[in-house]
């Protein structure tokens, strides 16, 4: 309630001069305050692309998509979770076996690696438990800092801002961000944003840029919300990959 009364209150004057038929060239906050109202109609709810039951099989799917597709990890997930759903079981597990478990993912030989020695250290330093801390979680093999956001974010409520390939990208497209790297892109995110939206935000860009504003099917100018927050644009925007 609070971030839609945020983006109302902010995006109100552009609305109002909108209606008097005069488009003005939008403020980087009205664009913020338009891209809030705009992805919390589309999507009001923003249920986890990865499946998932608990923290550990959080981290460990997630660690699986770098490289790959959420829709992939979902298909090899169910058959690792049942022979290793907890950090004992899956310390226990052979690393050839896990590797047979999700050989049809990208780099998963290292995967494989990394998921097993991420539970032994599971059980070694944090009794069995995944670690509702950044450090802790980044001290991990094979987890980086989105992971470790993921994780904070989704499974302890944490606030923070992951950023994948998708938001990188509408950061540049929609003008929030100069694209110079994933670590600048989360921060001018974050500055933009209300603390208590990244959660569900960054989810909901996530399904922005998959249906609506992809790498292939938009050039900055054709989806809804890229030609509503620059409607006299007419190049294409290049972007800087993540």
């Amino acid at each position: 309630m609070l971030v839609r009364l945020w983006a109302h209150l902010v995006a109100a004057p552009l609305l109002r001069v909108r209606a008097g038929g005069s488009i003005p060239a939008l403020r980087k906050q009205q664009r913020a305050a338009l891209i809030l109202q705009r992805l919390e109609e589309l999507y009001p709810t923003t249920p986890i692309p990865l499946d998932h039951c608990d923290a550990f099989t959080l981290l460990v799917a997630v660690l699986l998509s770098a490289q790959c597709t959420d829709k992939k990890v979902n298909e090899v997930t169910p058959a690792l979770f049942n022979a290793g759903g907890n950090p004992a079981a899956m310390a226990a597990l052979a690393e050839e076996t896990i590797l047979g478990l999700i050989r049809q993912l990208g780099l998963a030989r290292t995967k494989a690696k990394n998921v097993k020695r991420l539970a032994e250290l599971l059980l070694e330093r944090h009794g069995g438990e995944v670690p509702a801390s950044f450090e802790a979680l980044e001290a991990l093999p094979g987890v980086g800092h989105k992971t470790a956001s993921v994780v904070m974010a989704q499974a302890f409520g944490v606030p923070a801002f992951p950023v994948d390939t998708h938001i990188h990208r509408l950061a540049q497209r929609w003008g929030l961000s100069s694209g110079e790297s994933v670590t600048r892109t989360e921060t001018d995110l974050k500055r933009l944003f209300p603390r208590q939206a990244w959660n569900k935000l960054h989810l909901q860009m996530i399904f922005y840029g998959r249906e609506h504003c992809s790498a292939r099917g938009c050039d900055g100018s054709v989806c809804g919300l890229c030609r509503e927050l620059f409607p006299q644009r007419r190049r294409p925007v290049p972007t800087r990959k993540a």
